[in-house]
């Protein structure tokens, strides 16, 4: 492993990994993404993708930990060019002025891009989840705040959800408050950026049936079947879903509010729905 040592604000390196956490515009231009944390660094090694370059704070980070990043980066690097890797040690100062968060780990990472396809899913995504071939999919559609996508994919990952449909995206998915607030989930899942229609008819192509979750001339949640190949619809934090939806539905459900409020956060509403899916999947065998 040859590290480089950076001790300048003014470094060229150092104002591209700004501009990549700061700038969307940037990111979509260059490809790259910035993730950080060592858990997150190596959820995304192991899921595939390349990495440019690793900052680490050397006060920080062990040497063990540098290495096992430097051993799972080539071994991963045979299809995806990770060994290749780049190691540069930053002084405090600089990367207190880099890092994005607090009580951070003392890793940056700067990764390339990904996007998938509706094509590239896989179904039934990983090893046996005891769903035989019988999909389970979470739609999101025009999601805004970054951290509640984040905090959707650490419930699809939870759920062992095979795909999560993002429909008419209004936040970038490599945003760095969605990866930290999907804890890595945006790398152990398959997330797919598509449009209401593109998303439609990949789920009746593939038989599963489509939920959407709205309180209107719906049925408890409890009462639906998703035993059977599903898809759960959950709408914008501030209108819900759109007519698109509602329209296209085969089954329309709801969360008892048994309080004064009408709704419940959609990453929280999004688990409960999930969850029930998972119980009886898990009582019918």
């Amino acid at each position: 492993m040859y590290i480089t040592s950076i001790t300048s604000l003014q470094n060229e390196r150092i104002k591209n990994l700004m501009n990549l956490s700061e700038k969307s515009k940037f990111r979509r231009r260059t490809g790259l993404f910035v993730i950080e944390g060592y858990r997150e660094v190596l959820h995304c090694i192991e899921a595939g993708f390349k990495i440019d370059s690793i900052f680490f704070n050397a006060a920080i980070v062990d040497d063990a930990q540098l290495k096992d990043i430097e051993e799972k980066t080539s071994a991963s690097g045979k299809g995806s060019g990770n060994s290749a890797t780049r190691f540069y040690s930053l002084g405090k100062e600089v990367y207190a002025k880099v890092a994005y968060r607090e009580g951070t780990e003392g890793i940056i990472a700067i990764v390339h891009e990904r996007r998938l396809s509706l094509n590239d899913i896989k179904l039934p995504y990983g090893k046996n989840k005891g769903r035989d071939e019988n999909p389970l999919i979470l739609v999101v559609e025009s999601v805004e705040k970054p951290g509640n996508l984040g905090a959707l994919l650490r419930t699809a990952d939870a759920c062992g959800i095979d795909a999560v449909l993002v429909c008419d995206p209004l936040t970038d998915l490599y945003n760095p408050n969605l990866i930290r607030a999907s804890l890595g989930g945006i790398f152990t899942q398959q997330v797919v950026a598509c449009t209401n229609e593109e998303a439609y008819q990949w789920l009746k192509k593939h038989g599963i049936s489509i939920f959407t979750a709205q309180l209107q001339d719906s049925q408890w949640y409890y009462d639906t079947d998703f035993i059977q190949p599903s898809a759960i619809i959950m709408g914008n934090e501030a209108t819900g879903l759109t007519d698109f939806w509602r329209k296209v539905s085969d089954s329309k459900i709801k969360i008892p509010m048994l309080g004064e409020l009408d709704s419940l956060n959609v990453s929280v509403s999004a688990a409960i729905l999930c969850y029930e899916a998972v119980r009886q999947r898990k009582s019918s065998k």
